[in-house]
Order: structure tokens, then sequence, then C-alpha cells
């Protein structure tokens, strides 16, 4: 049982990358909320739910591999990377490219920086510590993910769909 937990605690081993441990983890999110959020059709109500049970499961994984690894919020551990990476598309279009990928990188800036409160709440031990600053920094990336929505990619006709971005690509 403990290495099925450690297992989900490292991402599945994207969280032994030498470098960027945390995106690399965050990549799991990605499938995540495709599936869960856009072929599931979650009514919005329904994706908040799922978000929160989520970022609560993060916390006793977290917690698990904390003890094991006997180093406070190892970077090995992603649980929390891509269990709270849903909160940061709540209600958007998650399958299109586009959305996703700004959705993705929006994230990935707020875990870097972490702004107030999300840096303070570090303080806290174990699961809920490595776990409570992500769930706030995806907050956040909700917010500006929707601005970009509303403001940016869907006025500028940006949201191009999977077919469209190939096409670019060839």
């Amino acid at each position: 049982m403990k290495s099925i937990v450690i297992t989900l605690a490292i991402g599945f081993g994207l969280g032994l990358s030498p470098v960027a441990s945390g995106t690399f983890g965050t990549l799991l999110g990605l499938p995540l909320v495709y599936f869960l959020f856009g072929k599931l059709d979650l009514p919005v109500s329904l994706q908040i739910v799922a978000a929160v049970v989520m970022a609560l499961l993060a916390i006793p994984i977290a917690d698990v591999a904390e003890k094991q690894f006997k180093k406070k919020d190892d970077g090995r551990i992603v649980v929390d990377e891509y269990l709270t990476f849903p909160i940061c598309v709540i209600g958007l279009p998650v399958l299109n490219p586009v959305m996703l990928g700004t959705a993705f990188v929006v994230n990935r800036v707020f875990d870097i920086i972490k702004p107030p409160p999300a840096r303070g709440l570090q303080r806290f031990t174990g699961g809920l510590g490595i776990t409570i600053d992500d769930v706030f920094s995806s907050l956040y990336a909700l917010a500006v993910n929707w601005g970009l929505y509303l403001w940016v990619l869907k006025p500028q006709g940006w949201l191009l769909s999977w077919s469209q971005l190939l096409d670019l690509i060839r």
C-alpha cells in the first residue's frame, strides 16, 4: 500500500526529474482535467467538488511521502502539483489546446512566484504545508486564466481546435 502512495506522490516517476520536477509533475494534471472536466463534461458545480476532493486527497499522500523521504516538502513530491491543477481550470474550455496550454503556463508561474498568502502557508507541516500553497496559487491562476479567456483568447479568436493547431505545426 505504501508503495502505491509513494508512486502517486512522485507522480508515477515524473517527480524524479532532476530539474523542474514540479513542472513535470503538473503535466499529469493535463490529461486529468482534459478527461474529467472536458470529456465527461462535468458541470461547474461538480468540477468544484472534484477539484476540492483531489486537493484534499493530495494532503495525506504528500504527508506519507514526506515522512518516507524524511525531508520537508521534498522536490520529488509532486502530487500537490497535479491534484491542485484542476482548480485553475474550473469552468474553462479545457478541451481546447490553447486554453489548456495557457492554463498550464499560468499555473506554473503562480506556483513558482507564490504570491501572498501562498508562500507563507508553506510553514505548515506535513501534507497540508506541501499542498496548501498550491491551492492558493491555483486560485490565483484560475482568476488570471478566466481573465485571459474572456478578454484575450476568446475575443481574438485564438482558441484553435486540435486540428487547427496541428495544421499550423505542419
